[in-house]
């Protein structure tokens, strides 16, 4: 493939539905002056910044295929205050700013657009700094991850229940709306975050709703604390935030059951939701992933369209939701339950449905993997999923289909090889027309993942033009000069037909 058609192509998927640039590294071009990295680094301390190139790196990127250029300095700031006179000095100098906390996005967050960013890694603030037990909050900085707050709070029998899979940070997790497998029940990270400080751009130091305040509901003011969950650090830097907190419950049994058709499987789990059983945790894994699941993690499951549920609560209402349960998925045709009910036996089961990425990857070592996501209508699903299963048959590309069903969320996992041409376009055309055939139908681009860099160009198709300039207005409020993670979520045109 001639280097020109090898650029040309490198660039439509930059700006494409689905970025997957190999990982070049970049030059960073240094573009921050020497006088003010020698100011930051009287804020924060020299042994709080890096100019090394390997660091620079680890921090231009995610675990997406997005790239973009080098930070010219990492800086690890130990308080608020510190993040604070770090925005003063890079507004002052205008001087790009992204945030960086444990780099598992998935749609390219975290990637500088810009030559001469500060990425600004908060992970050193690290600490749960309050706690009300009978009030069931809690409060925590950026650097507290959601394994780290679940050990705090597991001997009061305490949990944070918002599982995406990986051991994310918390305040990232706020700042890209995650979710996970147990959505259905629990929600999203919208419906668990009572409370955000704030650093933005220009250094003012806010808290969405109010200092300190943490009441369950509120009908006082604008809800300023949603504007910034999932905004993606392009309005401002999420340096604390005020969480919902739940007990452990009594009773957990998780269990497996298989269906001979996606349609079935599906079908069953509307039933079960509209039958007024609150599951925990209702996942669809198709036969592929079945497949991968079985070698990676030595499971012996049949390979079927698959569903994995956890029931939770008394011991007396689990097994009358399971009776229920069992008699819906037996009017489906679907499979009698395999159990997993101790710890051991429903971790293995939950952590081999987080590793499916791995277990993806492993059929075919040397390429590269991509996942998407898409959210759509409960009605509208069975049809979603079949015709991406026959469209991806239709690529010969090896991929897995999982969905958070519950909630009309499903994630797409496909294996490539990065250097064929050929494969590279197979994965973002899949990607459009995903997206395309869920917005059809009155879905959204993104259940979970987020915008970032990957998704800009479908949220015009999404919101109307209306809507999209207002959120273009809402950030030229806040960050006048697009200091914030410049070139996420609000595509570029939009913020310059503003200016």
């Amino acid at each position: 493939m001639a280097v020109h058609a090898v650029r040309a192509l490198y660039k439509t998927l930059w700006v494409g539905a689905a970025p997957v640039v190999p990982p070049v590294r970049c030059s960073s071009s240094k573009v921050i002056t020497d006088d003010v990295v020698r100011s930051i680094q009287s804020i924060v301390g020299e042994k709080n910044t890096s100019l090394t190139e390997s660091v620079l790196y680890q921090h231009s990127h995610d675990e997406s295929y997005n790239r973009g250029h080098l930070p010219d300095i990492v800086v690890w700031p130990q308080s608020v205050d510190q993040v604070s006179h770090i925005a003063k000095l890079c507004s002052k100098h205008r001087i790009p700013m992204v945030p960086f906390g444990t780099g598992t996005g998935l749609e390219g967050g975290v990637v500088g657009k810009q030559r001469g960013h500060v990425a600004i890694n908060l992970t050193s603030m690290d600490e749960i700094t309050r706690y009300h037990r009978n009030d069931l909050d809690v409060s925590v900085q950026p650097g507290v991850t959601r394994l780290a707050l679940n050990n705090f709070l597991k001997g009061d029998g305490l949990h944070f229940p918002i599982d995406p899979g990986a051991d994310a940070s918390l305040c990232g997790m706020c700042a890209t709306s995650a979710s996970g497998t147990n959505a259905v029940q629990y929600g999203t990270m919208k419906e668990n975050t009572m409370n955000l400080e704030v650093v933005l751009a220009d250094g003012t130091v806010m808290h969405t709703a109010g200092r300190h305040r943490r009441t369950r509901k509120s009908a006082a003011g604008y809800n300023l604390t949603n504007l910034f969950v999932g905004s993606e650090g392009t309005l401002g830097l999420i340096t604390e935030a005020t969480l919902r907190i739940y007990g452990i419950p009594e009773k957990l049994v998780s269990a497996v059951c298989c269906f001979d058709d996606v349609r079935s499987a599906v079908d069953c789990v509307t039933d079960v939701m509209q039958s007024g059983i609150q599951m925990s945790r209702i996942e669809f894994v198709d036969d592929q992933s079945i497949e991968c699941v079985n070698r990676y993690s030595k499971l012996d499951l049949r390979v079927a369209q698959t569903l994995f549920l956890e029931f939770q609560g008394s011991e007396s209402s689990v097994s009358s939701d399971i009776e229920t349960v069992e008699g819906i998925v037996k009017y489906h045709s679907g499979s009698e339950f395999q159990y997993a009910d101790t710890m051991e036996e429903r971790n293995k089961l939950w952590k081999a449905r987080h590793d499916l990425w791995f277990a993806v990857l492993a059929r075919k070592p040397g390429c590269r993997g991509y996942s998407t996501d898409v959210c759509v209508p409960m009605s509208c699903l069975p049809d979603m999923i079949t015709s991406s299963k026959q469209d991806l048959d239709d690529t010969g590309m090896i991929y897995s289909i999982v969905g958070h069903v519950g909630d009309g969320n499903f994630h797409c996992t496909l294996v490539f090889d990065g250097e064929d041409e050929e494969s590279i376009r197979n994965v973002v055309d899949f990607s459009s027309r995903l997206v395309r055939r869920a917005l059809a139908v009155g879905g959204t681009c993104t259940g979970e993942h987020g915008v970032g860099l990957g998704k800009r160009k479908f949220l015009a198709e999404e919101f109307g033009e209306s809507s999209l300039k207002l959120m273009a207005q809402l950030k030229q409020t806040l960050d006048p000069h697009n200091l914030m993670n410049p070139g996420k979520v609000i595509p570029t045109d939009y913020m310059e037909d503003i200016k």
